[in-house]
């Protein structure tokens, strides 16, 4: 079957010169966007660029005899891929800088969407007709093309879950129930996520299991020192966020797997943070588990997936019972499927999962290492602005690639004097979409003694003039509520 797929946007310009004035101008090319091509399943990209010649025009990569600046940054090429940043709120244009709750969604992905649901809607695996044929294929293309996206050895070590707390819970009532026992550790940190919590509780309280937190550094990292001391021979589980939601700090995860082997604990990576603004490996890295959300990676909401080592996951019972996950079944008993289908019981979401496929072709072709390298560096750009904001406080370590020290493109903060929620409330007036509260880590927030923060996180399309709107507009309200 063939996948229709469009490439991002690349931008160039056109550069003419008035012949009334002699002065030179630049103006973005609207043209230089790549054909729409029919690209077989497994294929690479084949890309034709239209010619956009002119007599009165030339295309330019470097602007040479005049003194003009041009923006080039990442964001500008495929910023025009995403319609919904293209509105107005309240009179004012859209800055969306909550990225770290969900991402907007790409054309190339909800054509995909659409295609789906106008073309050949159908259930997948029971139905020979040819549009169940269709969709079954798109089904399982897309499984491949989100293996590929994250380097497993196989698509069949990728399960299709609603999102990352779902894929978590699945791990915890399969593997968890049947090898963590009284007295067993679970060791997690004080940074995670609710997801990443609560289903460990919830089967500590079944088992007799303890579960151990682990810490913080004074720059507010993952303590390692702390996390050496906590494994130890009843270790069987380290569950960790490979990038904090919150503190933005990325988390060493070859030194944690390494930790754990010594011990033959297993690792269960939460990755979605990391996974839609890094090039992610899952054999390099070598934890056990990866789970991730699609929502926050360009793909629709309801789709998720978990990354399994697939000797684990062929040894893990199944979870929820229905049709799919079934060999056969008999008044008395069952027998299951193999891997991941063990797993998908009943009709899946299936457009959505088309949509992840998509989802991860997109940023593919964009090239994650791209977007790691512009995420920080304008990443760098809003800690530094926002620093520079008189009463605000930062949380998490600063960036200093001198150092090593790795952060995430977003921002927790609090502002003297002024709550969260009210800053978030006011800046949107102005148009601009940040997240106030705990982000789902209560715990850590109670850890750093305060009740919220606000949150600006950025993705591959926000700029830096999206930034220096934030950061006048923070400084305007802070003032606003000086002033009351």
């Amino acid at each position: 079957m063939n996948t229709h797929i469009s490439q991002p946007r690349l931008r160039s310009y056109h550069f003419r010169t008035s012949p009334e004035s002699g002065t030179t101008f630049a103006s973005r090319v609207p043209l230089l966007t790549p054909q729409t091509k029919h690209v077989s399943h497994g294929s690479p990209f084949v890309v034709e660029w239209p010619r956009h010649a002119s007599r009165n025009s030339h295309v330019l990569s470097v602007c040479a005899t005049n003194d003009v600046s041009i923006e080039t940054d990442l964001a500008s090429e495929v910023r025009a891929d995403f319609p919904l940043l293209d509105q107005e709120v309240y009179g004012k244009p859209l800055v969306y800088l909550d990225n770290a709750a969900t991402s907007q969604k790409p054309k190339q992905v909800l054509d995909v969407l659409a295609a789906y649901y106008t073309g050949y809607n159908s259930n997948v695996h029971r139905g020979v007709h040819n549009l169940s044929a269709k969709s079954t294929t798109a089904y399982e293309q897309a499984r491949e093309q989100v293996a590929r996206f994250v380097n497993a050895d196989s698509w069949k070590e990728i399960v299709y879950t609603r999102n990352a707390s779902e894929a978590i819970n699945l791990v915890a009532n399969t593997w968890g129930a049947e090898n963590i026992g009284e007295g067993d550790e679970i060791v997690l940190s004080v940074m995670e996520h609710h997801s990443n919590i609560v289903p460990w509780q919830l089967l500590a309280k079944r088992t007799g299991a303890v579960l151990r937190f682990v810490g913080l550094t004074e720059d507010e990292r993952l303590d390692m020192e702390e996390l050496r001391g906590l494994v130890n021979s009843r270790t069987k589980l380290i569950s960790i966020a490979h990038v904090s939601n919150t503190l933005g700090c990325v988390n060493p995860v070859e030194e944690i797997v390494s930790l754990a082997k010594e011990v033959d604990a297993k690792v269960l990576l939460d990755a979605c943070q990391s996974v839609p603004h890094m090039p992610v490996d899952v054999q390099a890295l070598g934890c056990d588990w990866l789970v991730a959300s699609g929502h926050k990676m360009c793909a629709p909401t309801g789709i998720g997936f978990l990354w399994g080592k697939y000797e684990l996951l062929d040894s893990m019972p199944p979870w929820m019972g229905g049709g799919e996950m079934i060999a056969d079944v008999f008044l008395e008993e069952s027998t299951y499927a193999e891997p991941p289908s063990r797993f998908e019981a009943g009709t899946p979401a299936i457009g959505e999962a088309i949509g992840l496929g998509a989802a991860c072709e997109y940023l593919s072709a964009i090239g994650m290492d791209r977007v790691y390298q512009y995420e920080t560096e304008i990443g760098e750009y809003l800690h530094q602005k926002l620093s520079e904001v008189e009463g605000i406080r930062i949380y998490g370590p600063a960036p200093d690639s001198s150092s090593g020290i790795e952060r995430a493109a977003l921002c927790s903060f609090t502002a003297e004097g002024v709550h969260a929620t009210d800053l978030a409330t006011i800046l949107d007036q102005s148009g601009i979409a940040i997240r106030s509260g705990h982000h789902c880590t209560q715990p850590l927030h109670r850890h750093l003694g305060i009740n919220a923060t606000a949150r600006a996180s950025l993705y591959v399309y926000n700029t830096r003039a999206e930034v220096d709107a934030f950061v006048e507009g923070l400084r305007e309200t802070i003032s606003f509520f000086k002033d009351i």
